[in-house]
């Protein structure tokens, strides 16, 4: 039976699997930055695609990947459909682009590696 006061100092490592002492930003051992989990899900690259290709014209699928200054443009042009005609092709890239590459592209890394000054702190 593990003891619950040493479960509340100790989690593991996101990267290399190695306990450490939970307020630990960086690991110790191999030097990766701890990040805390993603509250938000995670972004579709299928919603993605059918958004661009229904309301591609105004923006929508801009919005929703967190293009927040990109969805703006699309709205204030909308009225020359310019915009609709651009989503056209960003919902077949969409369609065509794989899962990894979404991810690399518009998801967020679950691991950062730890720049070289925060590495010496631990030499």
């Amino acid at each position: 039976m593990v003891n619950k006061a040493y479960c509340n100092f100790v989690k593991v490592c996101q990267s290399c699997g190695a306990e450490i002492y939970s307020g630990a930003k960086i690991c110790p051992n191999c030097g990766t930055r701890q990040l805390k989990p993603k509250t938000k899900g995670k972004k579709s690259r299928i919603t993605a695609a059918l958004l661009a290709l229904l309301l591609g014209g105004i923006g929508a699928h801009k919005f929703y990947l967190g293009r927040i200054f990109q969805g703006l443009l699309y709205l204030i042009f909308s009225w020359t459909l310019i915009p609709g005609i651009i989503a056209l092709f960003e919902f077949i890239i969409l369609i065509a682009m794989s899962d990894e590459r979404f991810d690399a592209r518009y998801g967020k890394p679950d691991v950062q590696m730890a720049s070289k000054s925060d590495n010496n702190r631990f030499t």
